[in-house]
């Protein structure tokens, strides 16, 4: 190991003996964010926000494909407001953040930081939905949210956090409920598709709903502790806000109905998942299709390095087309300090070129997810690029695959199952009757939580609690 390297590994704790360390050392180190002055909050920094873009832009095209467009709504609600819906305010009453003066002056009514903008968005619905002509209504922000959170981490759990919320108005149930399936179905294809992240799809036990929800959709990732994070949410609220704020239309049959409504999101926390599921002791690990940079070119100066620094530039202007590309020219590191640094940054591909490479024809590729170098022809570089890029791409999906398939287990009793959350096994299956003491018991017991139950679901077996026979499949886990 060169001594650039030694120097970039020391600083980054390992991974299997600390993985609180390495993950924040990695975001550090990387500048995905920094702490801030304000209790809880973050910084994020630009390599950071460049993979909250990276997700935007992803969703903001799978979302206008759907029929979804995007508004603004304020980041003050109103406490009358937030308390129409009892059990909603209830859920979020020990989060939320108030404000109750403007300069010198109390304010007639404390105004929420919103923990979650439901509560200032259906009484705009309440106003614009006037028939079934006006439904569906489907619309979404991109903004941020603040949970005053007691124990907070970079991306993971913060008091301020982005995220996008989609809220959505329609005249059946069904067709409410089809929303979150299309919005589930989206989040699991960022998760796997770009993020390269293998996620178990389903819905949530009464009791891990969302505050005011009929039903919660998840999508749950496993992390390399064996702990499970909740990675996006699709909400199906019924009635439930409509009839708090007389959310309703004139249906085609000349009679007043309440409208049915959803609502989902996914946050930065993502970014938290990304950094856990790909990284290693070298620091990230940077899917390209998220990558903000998919291709560095690390010239190799030297004696010639006019000549190497203009066909590195002509090399960076021939694979723009095909990827995201930085080229490295900075007289004041060294070539390996450039290799440590990009491979702790994550970059999926590095080219290094020299004046040998250029006589030859060639460059040298690395991959960030191992196989040593390899040397590519400059003829057809466009079309190499893009294989390596898709090879690496499915390097990271199988990886992160084996690992959660090798990470669930079944278990037939509750003593199994104490054992398996124990040894840190990831997600156990088991069976459950869906009596809320049953959970408890298995909360209680193992200190895990219940985290989805599958789409598909086809129970057996018995339930874990108490041995009647399993009307649903469970999978618990320990969770972020």
């Amino acid at each position: 190991m060169s001594t650039d390297a030694q120097a970039f590994v020391k600083e980054i704790p390992n991974r299997a003996e600390s993985l609180s360390d390495w993950y924040t050392a990695v975001c550090l180190k990387a500048e995905l964010a920094d702490y801030s002055p304000v209790r809880g909050s973050m910084v994020i920094r630009p390599y950071g926000y460049a993979l909250w873009e990276g997700i935007q832009r992803w969703l903001d095209e799978r979302f206008k494909a759907t029929g979804h467009q995007t508004a603004y709504f304020p980041l003050l609600v109103p406490e009358s407001l937030l308390k129409k819906e009892a059990e909603h305010v209830e859920g979020f009453a020990p989060q939320v953040a108030w404000v109750t003066h403007g300069g010198d002056e109390e304010l007639a009514e404390r105004l929420a930081i919103r923990p979650t903008s439901e509560a200032i968005i259906l009484p705009m619905y309440a106003k614009w939905i006037q028939s079934y002509r006006d439904l569906p209504m489907l619309l979404l922000q991109w903004n941020s949210v603040v949970r005053w959170e007691k124990s907070t981490r970079l991306f993971l759990r913060t008091a301020e956090f982005l995220w996008h919320e989609g809220h959505t108005a329609h005249a059946t149930a069904e067709e409410a409920d089809r929303e979150c399936l299309t919005i589930l179905e989206i989040y699991r294809r960022l998760l796997e598709e770009v993020l390269a992240i293998p996620v178990l799809v389903g819905r949530k036990s009464p009791s891990e709903r969302f505050a005011g929800a009929d039903n919660t959709y998840t999508v749950e990732a496993l992390m390399p502790d064996s702990q499970a994070i909740q990675a996006g949410t699709s909400h199906f609220l019924g009635q439930n806000f409509a009839k708090a704020f007389n959310v309703k239309y004139l249906d085609r049959d000349n009679a007043e109905k309440h409208v049915w409504s959803t609502s989902w999101a996914v946050s930065t926390r993502l970014i938290g998942a990304l950094v856990l599921a790909h990284g290693d002791d070298r620091g990230l690990g940077l899917p390209p299709r998220i990558a903000p940079y998919q291709v560095v070119i690390v010239p190799i100066l030297g004696k010639d390095g006019e000549r190497v620094r203009a066909a590195a530039q002509q090399l960076a202007e021939r694979l723009r087309p095909v990827a995201r590309v930085r080229l490295d020219d900075r007289d004041e590191y060294s070539p390996g300090w450039k290799y440590n640094d990009w491979e702790m940054r994550g970059v999926p591909i590095r080219l290094e070129l020299g004046p040998r490479d250029i006589a030859a024809g060639q460059v040298i590729l690395v991959k960030r997810t191992g196989g040593g170098k390899t040397t590519v022809a400059l003829a057809g570089i466009e079309q190499a690029m893009t294989r390596a890029l898709d090879d690496v791409q499915a390097a990271y999906l199988d990886r992160a695959k084996a690992f959660l398939d090798s990470h669930i287990v079944e278990v037939k009793t509750m003593d199994q199952l104490e054992e398996a959350i124990r040894a840190r096994r990831g997600f156990v299956k088991t069976g459950w009757c869906e009596q809320q003491s049953c959970e408890d018991a298995v909360r209680e017991r193992t200190g895990a939580s219940p985290r989805v139950i599958p789409l598909d679901d086809v129970p057996s077996g018995a339930c874990v609690g108490c041995g009647k026979p399993a009307t649903a499949t469970m999978y618990y886990a320990r969770a972020y």
